[in-house]
């Protein structure tokens, strides 16, 4: 797939660079990761910005995962007004009252641990598949959370960055 049929692809090639910052800022609040993508630009098709993304995500820093993870509201709580969080989270929009109480519980104690929020990619996850998550993880080391995280926002960001490269110029993100 050449950028020439990513429409969106050839948008994010062309825009000038505060233009582009800003989009890669609404991926992933990490501005190591967002320069080091800005760097590289042109992008022959989609494939070679995932790598790039990919490539930029491994060399992420302790601060900078937390600058990344700062961007991201607690699972169940998605930023008002942004389609992209609700969209994301729409696996906790039908749980119960009581599975959202659970979560606030969880994610607060995750948070208490971690110093951070719970970080997951929650597409296509239900409400009881991400409590499970927490439940399972809240266990882990500092050490094994980070690399998890660094995972689970690679995932995250794919899924922006795919959007991205659809979206032709005025389509809503």
């Amino acid at each position: 797939m050449s950028s020439s049929s990513t429409p969106g692809l050839s948008r994010f090639n062309d825009a000038d660079d505060s233009t582009a910052a800003a989009e890669l800022h609404e991926a992933c609040a990490s501005r190591a990761w967002g320069s080091k993508i800005l760097a590289q630009r042109p992008y022959a098709t989609p494939d070679a910005l995932f790598a790039a993304s990919d490539a930029a995500m491994a060399e992420l820093t302790a601060d900078d995962l937390a600058e990344a993870m700062a961007g991201h509201p607690p699972i169940g709580r998605p930023k008002p007004g942004d389609p992209t969080s609700h969209r994301e989270q729409s696996g906790m929009a039908g749980a119960s009252d009581e599975l959202k109480a659970e979560m606030l519980e969880l994610n607060l104690a995750y948070q208490e641990k971690f110093g951070h929020v719970f970080l997951i990619c929650a597409s296509g996850r239900t409400g009881e598949q991400m409590r499970d998550a927490v439940r399972n993880r809240i266990d882990n080391t500092p050490e094994q959370e980070r690399e998890i995280v660094r995972v689970e926002l690679g995932k995250i960001n794919r899924i922006r960055l795919t959007r991205l490269t659809e979206l032709a110029e005025g389509d809503a993100a």
